[in-house]
């Protein structure tokens, strides 16, 4: 198994209702789950393979809640990434080179039955953690968008975190709300509907402290 750590900002977006029951082990909200994330690597490797500054987006879809398998992901990778690039982020974000359950990428790997051959295309991305936005666009492929939750009364932006001390993700995240459209290799549509943002903060032994 070969040795790979990434510290990324992510913008994840569900179907689910805003605090995602799947979250607090709960069912999803409508009994299945569609769900698109996406996440820019500020400092990573996988072996001697760099992965600096790269960035990755997914697509994923299952019939009923997550842990009952049977779903369907696909995978978008920077254009940017030379070929040894290629083959690590797809290595890690199809759950290889993990330990069994250590990282989302492996638990959600092992409920799959369709995993589409990986797209490499352009990939803009920005997010501001802290203020609760995010954008991405992937043309031909994804577009997806991310805010606060506001109050229905004032209006105003509310703020509410997810702590998570056991997670296979994140330790901490924001939690806003999301807008997401997939053209292919899958077609999703979200809209005003779950969303996170926080570090991403990995290896192949799971969330790095």
């Amino acid at each position: 198994m070969t040795d790979w750590t990434i510290r990324a900002h992510e913008f994840s977006n569900c179907n689910c209702s805003y605090g995602c029951p799947c979250q607090f082990n709960a069912l999803p909200t409508h009994g299945h789950c569609r769900a698109v994330l996406g996440f820019q690597i500020n400092s990573g490797h996988h072996g001697t393979t760099r992965l600096d500054g790269l960035k990755v987006a997914c697509m994923f879809s299952w019939p009923g809640a997550v842990h009952e398998g049977h779903g369907e992901a696909a995978i978008v990778v920077d254009r940017r990434a030379d070929a040894a690039q290629r083959d690590a982020l797809v290595r890690i974000v199809s759950g290889q080179d993990t330990e069994p359950g250590a990282t989302i990428f492996n638990v959600f790997a092992s409920t799959l039955e369709k995993l589409h051959e990986p797209v490499f295309a352009d990939i803009a991305f920005e997010i501001d953690i802290n203020q609760r936005r995010a954008r991405m666009t992937i043309p031909g492929y994804m577009e997806a968008r991310g805010e606060p939750i506001l109050n229905p009364i004032t209006k105003a932006e509310h703020r509410v975190r997810i702590d998570n001390p056991n997670g296979f993700e994140f330790r901490l995240a924001e939690v806003g709300r999301g807008w997401s459209s997939t053209k292919q290799p899958m077609q999703i549509e979200l809209a005003d509907s779950y969303g996170h943002f926080c570090e991403l903060n990995l290896s192949q032994n799971g969330v790095v402290n």
